[in-house]
């Protein structure tokens, strides 16, 4: 009998190096650069591109899909297409680079006892052998470009060098070519660049959605929980975060043995992964800061990623007669909600007309917060005599 809690069918679909079939949010993007390549390869021509973006923008996967695309559907001519892709930041180095494009070309050198000129002249000799159109990947591309290299010059000018038919990606969070010489720099030119656009909320709501229907049991996270992962993961635009956090919080729930993935176990991941609230930092918090973090601890048990502002001052009152402290105005108690904000220890979401403003809390499962908070008033409180 399979375990009724099993929630993780598939976890190597929310890996970063996975290629999904479909990339979501980037199929314009895919799109472009496809029929760019295409237009290009279709004239006899190489066609260099910079892609540029943050971290988690998706410019990996965009290139492989387009490299995948091309090798499936493209020609360069009569010539059929094939791709090579190399991470400069763990191979720095001309001659690294050069060892794997070998490889792609079939061909296999010790690291050691060639010079960068005699590997180039076996990879013509590889390219010569097997005649093709080849799309070099190069991520992570200024490790190699703010050296001295030469193999940009060479790859995206191969054509003139008599090394073959070759066209150059290169891959970086900048803009790599203030680092190039100027015959370098002139091969990208104006139009040659992409720069990716940072993932917004919607954005990646979308990307989790997609993914949790390849990775996890259907029916095992509701999109409130999606949301919230997206909402922690939006001030960046990061969709490998997004997707780490994710994979946690599958792994959380399975191990609570919980059949679906709730605000609670994601709190619990994004907690460990980018902590932002600290029992020292509960000692630096007012009475009133105090008393309304446990009301929204204690109203998020449970319960969901956020609580209605209504809802949690209607809470706040209760707790304020349990503790038999004096009642708290509303204009009191938004200023003690914005400073606990501006402290990014809770998220306040404007609701639409009509309806009551959201507040959340995304750094420690509610229960263990509440635990704390209660402890520290505790602490607080004077004793009776």
């Amino acid at each position: 009998m399979p375990n009724p809690a099993r929630i993780l069918l598939k976890e190597e679909t929310l890996d970063p190096a996975y290629l999904p079939p479909r990339l979501v949010r980037r199929e314009t993007e895919l799109q472009l650069l496809t029929k760019r390549y295409r237009e290009a390869l279709g004239k006899g021509l190489a066609y260099h591109l910079l892609l540029t973006g943050g971290v988690g923008s998706g410019k990996t996967a965009l290139a492989k899909r387009l490299a995948a695309d091309l090798e499936r559907t493209g020609r360069g001519s009569e010539l059929p297409v094939r791709s090579a892709y190399v991470n400069c930041w763990r191979r720095a180095s001309d001659r690294t680079v050069m060892l794997d494009l070998l490889r792609s070309v079939d061909v296999s050198l010790p690291d050691r006892g060639y010079s960068l000129a005699e590997m180039i002249d076996v990879f013509e000799q590889g390219l010569r052998r097997r005649p093709q159109h080849l799309v070099v990947i190069l991520d992570e591309a200024a490790a190699l470009v703010k050296q001295e290299t030469k193999l940009v010059y060479l790859l995206s000018r191969s054509r003139e060098v008599a090394l073959g038919s070759i066209s150059l990606l290169l891959i970086a969070a900048e803009d790599l070519l203030p680092y190039m010489d100027a015959p370098s720099r002139s091969s990208f030119g104006v139009t040659h660049r992409l720069s990716l656009a940072p993932y917004g909320r919607d954005d990646l709501v979308e990307i989790l959605k997609a993914r949790a229907e390849l990775a996890l049991r259907p029916g095992s996270v509701d999109p409130e929980t999606l949301d919230q992962i997206a909402r922690i993961a939006a001030p960046n635009g990061d969709a490998r975060f997004a997707l780490e956090i994710l994979a946690g919080a599958a792994h959380a729930a399975e191990d609570a043995g919980s059949d679906t993935v709730l605000a609670e176990h994601v709190r619990r991941v994004k907690g460990s992964l980018l902590p932002t609230l600290s029992e020292s930092q509960l000692e630096d918090l007012s009475t009133n800061e105090l008393s309304v973090l446990l009301a929204l601890s204690r109203s998020l048990k449970g319960r969901g990623a956020a609580v209605a502002s209504q809802r949690l001052r209607a809470a706040h009152s209760a707790l304020l007669e349990e503790l038999g402290g004096p009642a708290m105005s509303r204009t009191t108690f938004w200023r003690t909600l914005k400073e606990l904000e501006r402290d990014g220890l809770v998220t306040l979401e404007a609701a639409g007309s009509g309806e009551s403003s959201k507040v959340a809390m995304d750094d420690l499962p509610a229960s263990y917060l509440a635990t704390l908070v209660e402890e520290r008033i505790g602490r607080a409180r004077p004793r009776k005599a």
